[in-house]
């Protein structure tokens, strides 16, 4: 005979239920974000480190390259000089300054310096003008800047004189001074 203190086996209904005092799925607790692991702050480091060596180089190609953007300024201001006062001679005698100041900032002094008349415009066509300060509108910087002003009509210059193409020489300086942005190596 079953007593009070003893569970009736042969009834479920009466035993206890052994899974009672059990709680129910529960999830864990979510994984924090901090500190991340060791493969992330790697990914962090050379994540900065190329940042950094993105910035070293554009910084140095800008450096680089500010001579010509400064040259490009003052030959814009040239044109707007010549526009302004019509004189040809003035701004060929700028442009030709303004051409071997670019030059000896990008070439060595000891094969810029010296040069003048045709090895001027030998050196120009070959560190970029493509042939056109010999043959071209370039061929004016070898005698029009040193003419005497009193030589013609017109300030110094022969409006009908074919070598004085002020808009082709300022294309061509322009198209020289984009072509020599980075130094000689």
């Amino acid at each position: 005979m079953p007593t009070a203190t003893t569970p009736n086996l042969a009834h479920p209904a009466i035993a206890p239920d052994p899974l009672a005092g059990l709680r129910d799925w529960h999830l864990p607790d979510p994984v924090s974000w901090w500190p991340p692991a060791p493969g992330w702050w790697l990914v962090a480091g050379l994540a900065l480190a190329a940042c950094a060596l993105a910035l070293h180089w554009w910084l140095r190609r800008r450096r680089q390259g500010a001579p010509a953007r400064a040259a490009l300024g003052e030959l814009e201001r040239l044109g707007a000089r010549l526009v302004a006062d019509g004189d040809g001679r003035r701004f060929a005698a700028a442009v030709s300054a303004l051409l071997r100041r670019l030059a000896l900032v990008r070439y060595p002094r000891e094969q810029v310096a010296g040069l003048t008349g045709a090895d001027w415009l030998a050196f120009l066509d070959g560190s970029g003008g493509g042939g056109r300060f010999v043959q071209g509108p370039g061929r004016v910087l070898a005698g029009v800047p040193y003419r005497a002003p009193e030589s013609s009509d017109a300030g110094g210059q022969d409006p009908s004189d074919p070598m004085l193409d002020s808009a082709g020489l300022a294309r061509l300086a322009g198209d020289w001074i984009r072509a020599n942005r980075r130094p000689a190596p």
